[in-house]
């Protein structure tokens, strides 16, 4: 998966949009209301990195059962550990399995399921 998918399908959900609060280097993608800059981060894709990494929101047992099943999840990288990860693209986890990350993430910060 390259960042660029992963960007269009994170895109892909309602009222979210890309941000750079951290100068460049990192795509932070929200959820809310992007022209008065008020939203919830779900994604944070650290650009250029090789492999992809990118950190999501995640429900706390189901982020520690990732992170002992997958060398390549990681608790989120300058986040709060308990509720986020981060998933090194490096093929242990599928593109499916990554998107279904994607789509909790979302309905964690926006309270929806789907």
């Amino acid at each position: 998966m390259t960042h660029k998918e992963l960007e269009a399908y994170i895109l892909s959900f309602p009222n979210t949009w890309l941000d750079y609060p951290f100068g460049e280097g990192t795509s932070v993608y929200k959820v809310g209301h992007k022209e008065t800059g008020e939203g919830k981060l779900f994604a944070i894709i650290a650009d250029g990195s090789k492999p992809l990494r990118v950190s999501l929101k995640c429900d706390p047992l189901l982020a520690a059962n990732l992170r002992e099943k997958y060398e390549s999840v990681l608790p989120g990288y300058h986040l709060n550990k308990k509720h986020w990860n981060t998933i090194i693209c490096t093929g242990q986890l599928t593109d499916d399995e990554i998107y279904d990350l994607v789509r909790l993430s979302y309905n964690l910060v926006t309270n929806t399921s789907s």
